[in-house]
This record gives C-alpha cells, structure tokens and sequence, in this order.
C-alpha cells in the first residue's frame, strides 16, 4: 500500500482506459483522479502532496507534449508518466529530454506501470521536501538585515572575519556580531552549513558597488522582498 497522502492523475481521453486505470490503481490503494482531457485537468487547483501524471500523449485539443510544458513550469514537482498507443522514438525522445519519468506503449503490464508510478511518486515526495525546505531557508534570510545579508556573502564565500571588515568598511568586532547574528537567524551551526545554505540559496559575493554602506533594519520584522529569486 502506498504512503498517504498521496495522488495519481489521470488524463486520458478513452473512458475504457480511464476507468480500468482507476480500477487498477485503486485497487492498489492508491488515491485516484481522472481527466477527460488537458483543459479538464488545468483546471484543477494544483496539489500540495506527493503526486503523479499519468498522461495520454494524444489528446484533443492541448496534446499530452503541450501539456507537459505547462506543468514542468506551473506544477514541476508532479512527474509525468506517458501512456501512449501510437508511440514513436522522436516523441518518446522529446518527452524523455521534457522530462518525464517514463514512456509507456500500450498494451504495457500493471506492475511496469505500478513500478512507474511508485517512483515518481518517491521523486515527487523529494521535490516538494526540497521546495519546503528551499522555502523556510529563504524566509529566514528575509529577516537578515542588510549588512547582515552582505556578511553571509562574503563569509560563505570563504573570507576571514578581517577581510570581511575591510571589504565592508567596518571593524572585525563589528562583522563579529554581525556574523553571530546572522548565523543565530539562519540556523546555521558552523561555516560548513552556511556554505551549504548559501549554495542552495544561490548567493553570489557581493562586489564593487554593491559593497555600499548597508542600512540597517530598524525593527525584528522580515522583509519579504529581501527572498533569494
């Protein structure tokens, strides 16, 4: 049985696949919803839990290809698995470099698409983990003041608190407490792990003029506009 929450989509035009899909993955415990086509399917709000797609390639209207860009870029952390019964190698190419996590010609047996979905699911569990992760750290270094900011850049990218201080113009003692500051709010318990979060966070050294004289934040409050992009 899998883990729950989690949810398989299904979008097929062919109500016999449909149906025998939902039987199929139901039986197996798995929660099930099933679309008539790619505009049914976008019309539903996305999901916040472990999820897969299971996608006929040949739809009416918006394709199965056409749709998938649509989710790598709106609702990237749901794999796609591609059900199809006309496939072909340069469409099974394309999906496979979009993407996707398999590509099934029918007829194809229960357990290679239960295996399937078992592993997207899995991978679908990672991205949302990393994403909520990603999330909390970016709210964390919204609360950094602005010389605080400057500090984690230049201190993650490997300079001593001294060379830090002559960058930013201001005594060693100064970057000192700016620095335990900043690694109190980041939750960072040594400069391997703040590497580690500014790496993720994709900070870049700040350098020439936007080494400018930082104003400080006035209250406790983070500032969302400060979110790593």
């Amino acid at each position: 049985m899998p883990e729950s929450p989690s949810i398989v989509l299904v979008v097929d035009d062919d109500i016999s696949v449909r149906e025998s899909l939902e039987l199929l993955l139901r039986h197996e415990g798995f929660d099930v919803e099933t679309f008539v086509s790619a505009q049914d399917f976008l019309g539903r709000p996305p999901v916040t839990v472990p999820s897969c797609l299971v996608l006929d390639i040949s739809l009416p209207g918006l394709n199965g290809l056409d749709l998938q860009k649509r989710v790598a870029v709106e609702r990237h952390e749901m794999p796609i698995i591609f059900i199809t019964g006309h496939g072909n190698i340069p469409i099974t190419v394309q999906a496979m470099k979009a993407g996707a996590v398999e590509f099934l010609t029918k007829p194809f047996s229960d357990e290679i698409l239960l295996n399937a979905i078992r592993h997207a699911l899995v991978r679908s569990k990672a991205l949302l983990d990393r994403a909520t992760e990603i999330m909390a750290l970016k709210t964390r270094y919204s609360c950094l003041s602005a010389r605080e900011r400057e500090v984690m850049a230049l201190v993650a990218a490997g300079l001593p608190n001294k060379q830090v201080g002559s960058e930013l113009g201001i005594s060693e003692i100064t970057v000192k407490a700016h620095r335990g500051n900043m690694m109190r709010k980041m939750k960072a318990e040594s400069l391997a792990e703040l590497v580690s979060i500014a790496a993720r966070l994709r900070l870049a050294r700040p350098s020439g003029s936007a080494l400018r004289p930082a104003r400080q934040a006035s209250s406790g409050h983070c500032d969302p506009s400060l979110l790593p992009r």
